[in-house]
């Protein structure tokens, strides 16, 4: 699996991490998760825009 390198504000990645904490599970599992959200409601949005978003993205997380 890649590794990438993310820039956020300190108190959003308090957010993140508080939210991970709370669902038991990692920073990095949560953010790939919240990314398979907006993939999703992309496709409804512009799905051809999305799809190939979508396959970037997956080859991206694995």
């Amino acid at each position: 699996m890649a590794k990438i390198l993310v820039t956020m504000p300190d108190d959003f990645l308090h957010r993140v991490d508080g939210i991970a904490s709370n669902e038991q599970r990692s920073r990095s599992e949560l953010i790939r998760e919240a990314l398979r959200s907006y993939m999703k409601r992309m496709t409804i949005k512009n799905p051809q825009k999305a799809e190939e978003d979508a396959k970037k993205l997956e080859s991206l997380l694995g």
